[in-house]
This record gives C-alpha cells, structure tokens and sequence, in this order.
C-alpha cells in the first residue's frame, strides 16, 4: 500500500516531538511520487535522513558514507568505472546516481525484484560479497551503538518517528536515508525551463530535441518517460511492469554471454533471454554522470552516442571478443542509426540540457554544517 504526499521545502531546524509532514515543492505537473504507507515523509525524518545519508560512521570501519558513492556534485554517483566500498574492495557495478531516484520502478541494474527504496538500501549496508558499507553480522551492533551513543542523534530519532519508545534501529535508519533520498528531486535544467516557456534553446539543441524525440534516432523509445527513462511511476501513474534491455554492449565468443557476475537480468531470473539486461537509466544530469553503462565501460557521452548509432559495440579481441552489435539476446528496439556527425554533435547539446545545477548545488542535500 503506497501513500501519496503533498506539495514546500525541506525544514532543517531543530527537530520537534510531533513531526511536521512533509510538503513537496514541485514544478507545474509534476505529481508527488509513491511513499510507502508505512514510512511516511515528515521534515524531521529528511533532516535524519540526510545526516545519514553524508554519515561515514554508519560504514563498517566507519570510513564511508552513502554519500562516498553518490556525490552531489555528480548527481549522486561516484566518477568511478566500478563503485569502491568501504573496505576498498571493487563493486563489479557502477555506482547509479539518485537523480529523482523517488520515480524509478525498480532501483538497481538488473534486480526486478526489488520495488522500493527501503528494500533497496538493505544491499548497500549489509552486502559481504562485495563489501559496500561493510556492515555485518560481527559488527551490525557496534556500528548502532556509534549512532545511538550521539545525543544529538537519538533526539532526531526521537522527533522523526515520535512515539517509538527505542527509535534507534536499523530498520529506522533506513526508513530515514530513503525518506531523505526521495526528496532528491532534479526539475530546474535548461530543458525544464524551455518547457515552462522559461528559456530558449540553441538551434543546435533544438535539432537535438528533434533527434532524440523523433524517428531517426528513437531514444525517446526508452528515454521517454518524464525522467527520461522507461521505468517511471509516480502518485499519478501507477506501478507497471519493468523493462530491462540488453544493448548490443557485449556478445562473449558469438554466444550471447556477458561477463559474469554481469549478466543482468539473468543472475536472477536463470532464463537465457534475459541474458545481458539492464535497466534503462535516466538521462537527467547525464552530462555529470560518466563513465557510463553498468561496468562503467564507455568513458564519454559522445561514445556512447557512437554506441547506440552502431547498435551495439564490437569487442574486437581478448578475453571478451564478440560483436555485441550480433548478440542473439539483444533488444530489438537497438539497431543501427544512421546518424551524421552533425546529428551527434546535436544530440550531444540536447542532453546537456538535462544537466541542472540548481540540483547538485542544493543545499538541502549537501552534508549538515558540523
């Protein structure tokens, strides 16, 4: 069961005994997205939650923060190819930013399964293979203890979920970082100003616009929804089913395979069709956000237009050789696009469009002033 919130600003004062529901600030048409009825928004929970989110003592060697991973200033990822985790080890996936993350149908890569952001950050915080944050069962209770044992901490427990007589707890802190991660919400690029009749755009990026929106490019076929992407929901638009695509990206040996332990969709599912499929993710603030794809192998956006105009990439030599551009698996909606250069440099403008600063300077979800 989902709850739906209403329409202001994040309160970071003090917090109080009876929590202030939250009140979204939201452009014209957008709707609030989904909550979930039993972690409802309050102000005192974002301020919790964003504490949490830049808290590096809430890692297991108290060395790293969600905020390690998922910087600000890049729209809420890393610069990394492959994420880092507390204990140095390498994530084989690269770190996804959290750009209206509140709107996405499922949260991670390739995981169908995993519907909320509550059930999402449970991965993050206890994952042993890989380390991530590096909490464990040896540690999970001295990891509490650091954040129950700071007054400060246990009154903002207190207000963000009043009436719980032990509101430090695992389960509180998650609902927390979530909360605090649904309020990170990006509707201020140079696109949204265009669409609100607020700015103009350059001939080149309105060529662009036409590119990616159009018939000759077709990006729109699964960048389309309003956070160009193709898993979308909000208040207003209900939960529907997830796609994820296999993009031409790898074809091991002529045989469809991908490099394990990234083989997408399939490490869940076991079915061979699903081999190499990953979610779509959002173009908002993609000009931040390399290197890109889920391995983070394609080092430029202007590679990875040239990947998508080829549909798919040809591995030439060495452990990985295939012409992914072949793979049997790979989507249909991916074929070769006949784009000049000129078109390329066009589309190139138009996503940087979606770039949006007043998001990545928001002081709102920078880390608190000690």
């Amino acid at each position: 069961m989902w709850l739906a919130a209403c329409g202001g600003g994040a309160n970071t004062a003090a917090p109080t005994p009876d929590p202030t529901p939250w009140q979204w600030s939201l452009p014209a048409g957008w709707a609030p997205p989904l909550v979930p009825a039993d972690n409802p928004m309050n102000d005192a929970k974002v301020e919790l939650g964003r504490r949490l989110f830049h808290e590096p003592r809430l890692s297991g060697n108290g060395t790293l923060a969600c905020s390690g991973c998922h910087a600000q200033a890049s729209a809420f990822t890393d610069d990394r190819a492959l994420a880092r985790g507390a204990t140095g080890e390498v994530h084989p996936r690269n770190a996804q930013p959290l750009t209206n993350v509140a709107y996405n149908t499922t949260f991670n890569w390739a995981r169908p399964d995993v519907r909320t952001l509550e059930q999402q950050m449970a991965a993050p915080l206890f994952n042993t293979a890989p380390v991530e944050m590096g909490v464990n069962e040896a540690n999970r209770a001295a990891v509490l203890a650091r954040i129950a044992g700071d007054a400060d901490y246990r009154a903002r427990f207190g207000a963000a979920f009043a009436g719980q007589a032990d509101a430090v707890s695992w389960d509180n802190i998650i609902r927390a970082i979530a909360t605090f991660e649904r309020t990170l919400i990006s509707a201020s690029s140079k696109f949204d100003q265009w669409q609100a009749g607020q700015a103009t755009l350059t001939a080149a990026e309105e060529r662009g616009r036409a590119l990616f929106f159009g018939n000759q490019a077709l990006c729109a076929r699964c960048h389309g929804s309003p956070n160009f992407n193709d898993q979308f929901v909000s208040s207003a638009a209900a939960p529907a089913e997830a796609p994820f695509h296999n993009t031409g990206l790898f074809n091991i040996g002529s045989t469809g395979a991908y490099p394990e332990p990234n083989r997408g969709i399939f490490e869940v599912t076991k079915q061979a069709a699903d081999m190499g499929k990953f979610r779509a993710a959002s173009l908002r603030n993609i000009e931040l956000t390399a290197p890109y794809m889920h391995d983070g192998s394609i080092g430029t956006l202007e590679a990875v237009i040239d990947f998508y105009a080829a549909g798919g990439r040809d591995v030439g030599n060495g452990l990985y050789a295939g012409d992914g551009r072949a793979n049997p698996f790979k989507d249909p909606l991916i074929g070769q696009i006949r784009l000049a250069a000129q078109d390329k440099s066009d589309l190139l403008a138009f996503l940087k469009t979606l770039t949006d600063a007043s998001f990545t300077h928001n002081p709102r979800f920078a880390p608190p002033v000690p």
